[in-house]
């Protein structure tokens, strides 16, 4: 498929394209060929994004029904796109066309959703006249939106977790500051470029590009920014919330997922194949991957055999091609990293199952052993595909050493017995808890989001337009 990118991408401002001088490389992640080159954002540019966003929020309403219809109308033309939309994150994200054709489905769904919801924003009713004095009084709640909001979205989902900020942020009435990740910003762009067609009015969606260190300060200082909402590491999660002062944030960080395995699950085989391809797909590049697996010891090895055999049997290379599963990282920088975690792994003392090579970007699905909690693969958010795998003997000791850790975005439990399954729901220290199930499951209308470094707030559109709108309280004397 020949994809209609041009020389030079642009930056989005009040509905004009504008190019620059200066740009910087997309490259394909799998050729490392150029696949576009784009615009950087200086300081002048960012500030009239921000006054385009400003000002068509100050001035240009647009009515529930009419943010239904745009958001409606976006998911028709993606889905006439989707081909096309797929190709471009496999050539600028190194997914496999399959799952980039996955990513796209989802984003369309998602953008469904918050049409959905965008119908449905309403406060309550307050019983004040239950309080003493108050009997000629009533009083009830309307939602509004906060006004500008900076989306900034990462590279591993450049369509579906753009689609998290972007749609329920249009749906619940706000504008958009758009900064994609530097390494996928040609995704955005067409997304962009699909809702203005759809009828989203000039200044509703904004979209700067550059670097996140340059850019990213200048829009924390741009205090008609209502609202950041951020998906990428704790470490820029964090700036963002020192910097943002008492403005709403809404924060989607890393995890080292863990996924445990207890001797009475129906379907082991089952569990095997769900922990070892989702924590190889998108090679392993999700916050919520499988990334750390426990299994009672005395199903240890016949796990182990068959995580083997599923690692073994998956194609990695050209990920345009349908029958490959693992395409490349990023980065090849990112994929020496990860080299380089596996190895000091092993210098203290764990063992290769299976991988641990790498070829360029490419790093071969890799299973580890014999490993503690206190190395990096365990203890940080490796974001490649690789998995540790540890025995346990005892339920409580498991949900301690899971617990045993400073993230707490998504855990999955695969287990037969109700009251081992009630007392994860209720003991692990997580945003969300998939019984019978991985870690990776989402379902994109529910709140997602999690606790400690893995994050502050929700999303899912239900989720994310409560969080992009403000409560306003009105009473009435009668």
């Amino acid at each position: 498929m020949t994809i209609q990118t041009s020389n030079k991408q642009g930056n989005l401002v009040n509905g004009e394209w504008i190019k620059s001088e200066e740009t910087f490389l997309v490259e394909n992640k799998y050729t490392h060929e150029p696949f576009a080159h784009v615009a950087k954002a200086n300081k002048q540019l960012i500030d009239k994004a921000v006054t385009s966003a400003y000002d068509t929020f100050q001035n240009v309403k647009l009515t529930a029904t009419d943010r239904h219809h745009i958001l409606i109308r976006s998911a028709e033309l993606f889905k006439e796109r989707k081909d096309e939309i797929a190709m471009i994150i496999c050539r600028e994200a190194g997914k496999t066309i399959n799952d980039a054709k996955a990513e796209v489905d989802r984003g369309i769904q998602t953008f469904i959703a918050s049409a959905e919801e965008a119908k449905q924003i309403s406060g309550q009713g307050l019983p004040i006249h239950g309080q003493p004095g108050n009997d000629e009084k009533m009083a009830f709640s309307i939602r509004v939106p906060v006004g500008v909001i900076c989306a900034i979205t990462p590279f591993n989902f450049p369509f579906n977790l753009t689609a998290h900020k972007v749609a329920p942020a249009i749906a619940a009435g706000n504008t958009i500051v758009l900064k994609p990740a530097e390494r996928t910003p040609v995704t955005a762009i067409k997304i962009a470029e699909i809702m203005l067609k759809a009828g989203l009015p000039s200044g509703y969606i904004n979209v700067v590009n550059g670097f996140g260190k340059e850019t990213g300060p200048m829009l924390l200082k741009d205090k008609r920014i209502a609202m950041f909402t951020f998906t990428g590491s704790p470490n820029v999660g964090r700036e963002i919330k020192n910097n943002s002062g008492i403005r709403k944030v809404t924060l989607e960080l890393g995890s080292n997922s863990p996924n445990i395995i207890h001797h009475d699950t129906l379907d082991l085989k089952r569990a095997v194949q769900l922990v070892i391809s989702r924590g190889y797909s998108n090679s392993g590049q999700a916050c919520i991957s499988v990334q750390r697996i426990y299994v009672h010891r005395s199903i240890y090895h016949e796990v182990i055999e068959e995580a083997t055999k599923l690692a073994e049997s998956f194609t990695v290379g050209n990920p345009e091609l349908e029958t490959t599963n693992i395409g490349p990282m990023i980065s090849i920088d990112e994929a020496e990293r990860a080299e380089n975690w596996v190895k000091e792994a092993l210098e203290e003392g764990a063992h290769i199952a299976t991988g641990g090579q790498r070829e360029g970007a490419l790093f071969y699905p890799t299973i580890l052993t014999n490993v503690t909690e206190n190395m990096k693969v365990m203890c940080e958010e490796v974001f490649a595909p690789v998995i540790s795998i540890v025995p346990y003997d005892e339920i409580d000791e498991v949900f301690k050493r899971v617990n045993d850790s400073r993230f707490g975005l998504q855990a999955g439990l695969f287990t037969s017995n109700f009251h081992i399954a009630m007392k994860a729901a209720q003991k692990l220290e997580f945003g969300g808890v998939n019984i019978n199930d991985v870690s990776t499951f989402r379902a994109d209308i529910l709140p997602y989001g999690g606790i400690k470094d893995s994050g502050i707030g929700k999303e899912g559109p239900r989720s994310a337009i409560e969080e992009m709108t403000n409560e306003k309280v009105i009473t009435m004397h009668l």
